[in-house]
């Protein structure tokens, strides 16, 4: 009899990978769902008994809806999948009752044990030789043409997933240094042109007094830029949270703090982009783009050599010390079909699977 299984992810990119991880053979009936409450729905339908449960999704999160299966006592068992790795995460949701968490990208041997482990799948295989085989074939004979017809909102899906993985790496890595729980939000992409770019990060960031940090990347034909943005604000919240001792002006404090989180968000940023791509980022030393300026200031003299660009807007908070700043990724034109590419490699042969 086949297992019902639910993926709750919001990234169609993600459900296929998800889809593809599961292990080969298992007899499951595949169930997807955009947001928890599509989730909730489809569990009560019957189509959860085991649900992959990822926590950044717009309409209900999957704190929402690991809640609200612990409160109504929905029989479903629930994995968490997510690029958020902060313990905190972790801890919160199996304290609501998910058996395990599993960070992204999945690790195939690992979410077999995982699954092995609770019994829920046993290694036993219930499909032939022959049709998994052929199930295969007619895959990879789909994947050129699931690249060719892939739209470019699945493209800036597939980039959102991307981003959404490593930005969850920053997170964790940020949590680690600082001690505190680090919100992480959906992140934002869009193709702009360069002359757009100051009007669209004048919505992300609305304060008149910013300063920002620049990081330029490059390695085998993808370039870009990352810049960390901070409301003049929040300096001295940051300041304090690092626990500088009081030794320079407040100034050289707020500029040496504006430093070192940039360094960490935007290294560890870059290091879960180039495992994802398979490529090795070279980085330029970090660049003050200014202190107290207004953000039109800061980014007329970098916009100007910038055609069409794709702009991933990632805005992190420490709500309990009342902290933002936003890390800004902007890639030029020519970089986004190496990106694609790379990501499709690894894809395309699962454009199938939702439809199982």
């Amino acid at each position: 009899m086949s297992t019902p299984i639910l993926i709750c992810e919001d990234s169609g990119f993600a459900r296929r990978q998800m889809a593809r991880s599961l292990p080969d053979g298992w007899d499951v009936d595949i169930s997807f769902a955009e947001n928890g409450e599509q989730a909730l729905a489809l569990v009560r339908e019957g189509k959860g008994d085991v649900v992959f449960l990822d926590l950044n999704m717009p309409v209900m999160d999957g704190y929402q809806t690991m809640e609200a299966i612990r409160q109504q006592d929905l029989p479903c068992l629930v994995v968490v999948v997510s690029g958020d790795v902060q313990a905190q995460a972790r801890e919160k949701m199996l304290a609501l009752g998910a058996l395990d968490f599993i960070r992204k990208p999945i690790d195939n041997e690992k979410l077999s044990h995982i699954l092995a482990s609770y019994g829920i799948y046993s290694g036993e295989t219930h499909s032939s030789g022959a049709s998994l085989q052929k199930a295969q074939d007619d895959s990879d004979s789909n994947a050129v043409l699931a690249k060719r017809q892939m739209s470019k909102e699945d493209q800036l899906d597939a980039c959102r997933e991307m981003v959404n993985i490593a930005m969850g790496r920053a997170g964790e890595n940020l949590a680690q240094l600082l001690g505190e729980f680090i919100d992480l939000p959906i992140p934002n992409v869009n193709l702009i042109e360069s002359n757009e770019l100051s009007m669209a990060v004048a919505e992300i960031n609305r304060n008149d007094s910013v300063s920002a940090v620049s990081k330029g990347f490059i390695s085998e034909g993808i370039s870009g830029e990352a810049l960390v943005i901070f409301n003049d604000t929040n300096s001295q919240n940051i300041v304090e949270l690092l626990k500088y001792p009081p030794s320079a002006s407040s100034d050289k404090l707020a500029l040496e703090a504006l430093m070192d989180v940039s360094n960490i968000l935007i290294g560890a940023c870059l290091n879960g982009l180039s495992e994802q791509l398979n490529v090795a980022f070279s980085h330029t030393h970090p660049v003050l783009l200014g202190q107290h300026q207004g953000l039109s200031t800061l980014l007329s003299d970098n916009v100007q050599r910038w055609g069409k660009l794709m702009a991933i807007e990632i805005g992190y908070a420490i709500k309990a010390r009342d902290i933002s700043f936003d890390l800004l990724l902007l890639f030029p034109g020519d970089a986004m079909n190496h990106i694609y590419s790379r990501l499709l490699d690894d894809d395309a042969v699962t454009q199938d699977k939702e439809s199982l």
